[in-house]
């Protein structure tokens, strides 16, 4: 059913966007969608990863036969192998090899990584990447198109460069990489805080990328990269809540419980945009953003937590929280319900909690899954007066499992 749940439209002041093409259910999964791009996050990524499918690697890898410093999972991994581009510049088919290519590419690692990847693509592919949208107005970056395309061609042999290379086709593609790229996240370790956590790989996906932002957002996206079987690369959107046909999908492109001036600077320095969505609408409002000590955002996410009620029954509640009224007024915050119902509290991972797909009878699951530390937790515990601890036996099934069998 997700291929037909949205349909692309012009928005004004937002570009293109995926509206809901019908009503849909709570946990569906409305987008699912393979990589057209896929390509390690660092160097270092490399020992740690498949560089096929980027699955976590053992130690019975295969490494690549031609650049000996990328390695696979397994036979088909290894017969798939890995971007053209990139095995010549690590394997030093133009000079280059690990070490002059980890020179080379300080401090601009990521976005080389990026060109010598997207060079690599067959040439349908390759024109689906240019085609995809740009940010209207470009975000500061401190990367120079002219060097980056100047290490490409000194990494690479000549002869294998694709048609048409130039200085040009290098900009155009890095003014595609940073607004359309997804990020495929190292395994999930409680140990490890939010903001320390890394990412093995960046994958885009042409319809996905077409999600746009909100701070409260009504869909999130998971990945699950070290699942078994095929297309482990696919990203899988599913709806928080219930979404009337016509109403704008949109993802968050970050924790949620981040404080009003992080979540701007980060939209403005990466995408190139403002956000006026309704919760930033009543978060510029607060004098406490102004005289904030620059904390991380937690104490405010659990005063607001505790704030909230909780609520009964999803509907009611979100047509509450998304509407333009409400009993609230201007210095509060009117949407604690949507904290308490979807943000994980496990391991203060802060990832989003998406209802799982709706039971096959149609009736909704009643568990929630997060996107992050992929704990399971059951509705009745959220909807708790104190938010609930986690169901032992449900995480005792071990969210993996749970799944593999739910897509």
């Amino acid at each position: 059913m997700a291929g037909d749940a949205l349909r692309a439209a012009d928005l004004p002041g937002r570009g293109r966007g995926l509206l809901a093409a019908r009503n849909i259910r709570e946990g569906e999964v409305i987008l699912t969608e393979q990589p057209l791009l896929l390509y390690p996050a660092s160097l270092a990524s490399l020992p740690s990863f498949c560089s096929a499918c980027f699955r976590s690697l053992s130690a019975a890898a295969s490494p690549c036969p031609s650049c000996r410093a990328a390695g696979f999972c397994s036979p088909s991994c290894a017969a798939a192998s890995h971007p053209r581009l990139l095995c010549a510049a690590l394997s030093g088919g133009g000079g280059g090899g690990v070490g002059n290519l980890a020179s080379a590419a300080e401090p601009h690692q990521e976005p080389l990584l990026f060109l010598l990847s997207a060079y690599s693509l067959p040439e349908p592919s390759f024109r689906v990447l240019l085609s995809l949208s740009s940010a209207a107005t470009p975000p500061p970056t401190d990367q120079d198109p002219a060097s980056l395309h100047a290490m490409v061609a000194a990494l690479v042999p000549p002869q294998m460069l694709p048609p048409g290379f130039s200085p040009d086709l290098t900009a155009a593609l890095l003014s595609k990489d940073r607004t359309n790229s997804f990020s495929i996240m190292e395994p999930y370790r409680p140990e490890v805080p939010q903001p320390l956590r890394k990412a093995r790989a960046y994958a885009m996906y042409p319809r996905a990328s077409l999600l746009n932002h909100d701070c409260l957002p009504n869909a999130c996206h998971f990945d699950y990269a070290d699942r078994p079987g095929p297309r482990n690369t696919d990203i899988v959107v599913r709806a928080l809540h219930d979404i009337t046909e016509g109403r704008e999908v949109c993802l968050s492109y970050f924790a949620v419980n981040w404080q009003y001036k992080d979540r701007h600077q980060r939209l403005l320095e990466d995408y190139g945009f403002q956000c006026e969505c309704e919760r930033c609408q009543v978060e510029s409002k607060w004098k406490q953003d102004d005289d904030s000590d620059g904390g991380d955002g937690d104490d405010t996410m659990e005063e607001e937590e505790e704030d909230g009620n909780g609520g009964e029954g999803g509907d009611d509640g979100m047509e509450q929280e998304e509407g333009d009224g409400g009993s609230d007024s201007d210095d509060d915050f009117p949407h604690s319900y949507f904290f308490v119902r979807y943000l994980c509290n496990h391991g203060e991972c802060y990832g989003m909690l998406a209802p799982l797909p709706p039971l096959p009878n149609g009736e909704p699951s009643h568990v929630f899954e997060c996107n992050v530390c992929g704990n399971l937790k059951n509705e009745d515990e959220i909807d708790a007066p104190d938010g609930g601890a986690h169901n032992t036996l449900v995480v005792g099934l071990g969210s993996t499992s749970v799944n593999w069998l739910e897509f």
